[in-house]
């Protein structure tokens, strides 16, 4: 989906011939898969992280055409809606001082993005759902000028019959509403991890990236508002899902296809499963034609691109034009800080590396649906969610984090000859955030009760934190 594209507009002849290609390259990934063809880069990894900017009453400030012609920087990209853009990471190898280098270089673009915000009159923020955001600002008049975008909510809705959304989240406080366009998902800002792994443990580290969704969630959770309605620790799991929501799989009984969801379940021979899926159950939204080989994958990639799994694999290629695999960990909201952001990638990456080694895979002692109830469970409940584990234990999310997933989390790294002092600084910022209780979600709402629930004031105080550079944990009310 981050390719431009050149129409919004498809004919039939179009989506038959995109099918067409679809299949073929679908195939060909088949082979691949069974010739042994996808390369693998020892321990490469890389980010996306997506951010708001505001104006000076903390507002969505729908300037970044301005913004990023002025940044011009091939890294920084547009987003769905005109007040976001997303940071990409050039590929960084696992190993020694990656985090330290992680957060000079996350530190040096943030502040360059900030200093052309404030060029325009404007600022920087990164955070999983704007308090001050309004239903009002989520109209297409704030979409990017970008035909992809504009023929991604066509086509939606094309699917839809004309059917508005309906979003219905029932949290501390419910809200439902009913919307005419995509422009909900703009809500939702987020810090997708993404790791290169081999083809022969490629089900395993998918696997593990689920089992792993839940306390990830739980730890990380940073967008408990929407519209000033009190709603989920991580709101932005529900509103994405609902957002783009189409429906019809061949088969389900409802009809109500997920293009945003958890899966359908672990991934049990080869990552090929994931893509023969998207080719039987998922509806084409944009048949855009590429004039290119099929071994480029163009339309295969397009097409895997609208269907947002939490865990997502990704086939890319090397310089040298040698397939590779990858996880897309999707479930991280963007924010607090900049150094809470690189302790959330250590603690994904150790703990996925220690899961990876574990002799039984454990998918087989932790069933999918357990996985999938612990993810809903954390983005509703935070910390405080109830945990089926392994065993048949329940744990409290930030029982299990502590006991669990921190050890797990340092070994992996270890193994990965990480940095030792970077390890001790990274992991233990997790651990005094989940021993102090004091997520981003978790500040923002003792936050707002201290404040009779100003969502400007509450704005205002995140951003006066998160520039000055301290994890979450150590945030004053």
């Amino acid at each position: 989906m981050g390719d431009e594209i050149p129409s919004s507009h498809f004919s039939s002849k179009d989506l038959k011939i995109f099918t067409d290609r679809l299949r073929v390259e679908t195939q060909l990934v088949s082979d691949w898969i069974a010739q042994d063809r996808f390369s693998f880069e020892q321990k490469m990894f890389g980010y996306e992280l997506e951010a708001w900017l505001i104006d000076r009453n903390f507002r969505p400030a729908p300037i970044n055409e301005q913004f990023l012609q002025a940044l011009d920087d091939p890294l920084v990209v547009p987003e769905l809606a005109s007040f976001n853009f997303e940071l990409n990471s050039s590929p960084q190898r696992l190993t020694d001082k990656v985090f330290t280098d992680m957060k000079q270089g996350l530190s040096q673009i943030c502040n360059r993005c900030r200093h052309h915000a404030q060029l325009l009159d404007a600022d920087m923020l990164m955070i999983g759902i704007l308090p001050t955001v309004r239903e009002t600002d989520l109209s297409l008049e704030h979409m990017s000028n970008s035909p992809r975008y504009r023929a991604l909510n066509e086509q939606v809705f094309r699917l839809r019959q004309g059917r508005p959304i309906q979003i219905d989240i029932k949290g501390q406080e419910h809200l439902t509403t009913r919307h005419d366009d995509v422009m909900l998902e703009a809500a939702t800002t987020s810090f997708q991890l993404h790791l290169q792994i081999p083809a022969d443990l490629a089900v395993r580290y998918y696997n593990a990236a689920i089992i792993l969704s839940g306390p990830m969630v739980a730890a990380t959770g940073n967008s408990p508002y929407l519209f000033g309605k009190h709603l989920w620790e991580e709101t932005r799991i529900p509103l994405f899902e609902q957002a783009v929501s189409i429906g019809g799989h061949k088969h389900s009984e409802a009809g109500d296809l997920k293009r945003v969801s958890f899966g359908t379940g672990y991934a049990k021979n080869s990552l090929l499963e994931c893509f023969l899926e998207n080719r039987d159950h998922y509806p084409v939204i944009l048949p855009v034609l590429f004039d290119e080989p099929p071994e480029a994958l163009a339309h295969l990639r397009l097409h895997n691109g609208t269907i947002w799994r939490w865990n997502r694999p990704l086939i890319g290629f090397n310089a040298e034009g040698e397939p590779h695999l990858r996880i897309e960990h999707r479930v991280v909201s963007a924010g607090p800080s900049i150094i809470d952001t690189v302790a959330n990638a250590a603690l994904f990456v150790g703990v996925i590396k220690s899961l990876v080694d574990e002799a039984i895979p454990q998918e087989q002692i932790l069933s999918f649906s357990v996985a999938r109830h612990n993810f809903y469970a954390a983005a509703h409940l935070g910390l405080q969610a109830r945990f089926h584990w392994f065993n048949g234990n329940y744990l409290d999310a930030g029982e299990y984090i502590l006991k669990y997933m921190l050890p797990l989390a340092h070994t992996g790294l270890e193994r990965l000859d990480i940095n030792k002092d970077d390890i001790q600084r990274y992991l233990g910022i997790i651990e005094q955030r989940i021993i102090t209780g004091q997520t981003g979600a978790n500040w923002q709402q003792r936050y707002a009760a201290a404040h009779d629930d100003d969502m400007g004031a509450l704005a205002a105080a995140y951003a006066m934190q998160q520039q000055q550079g301290k994890p979450v944990h150590e945030w004053p009310i």
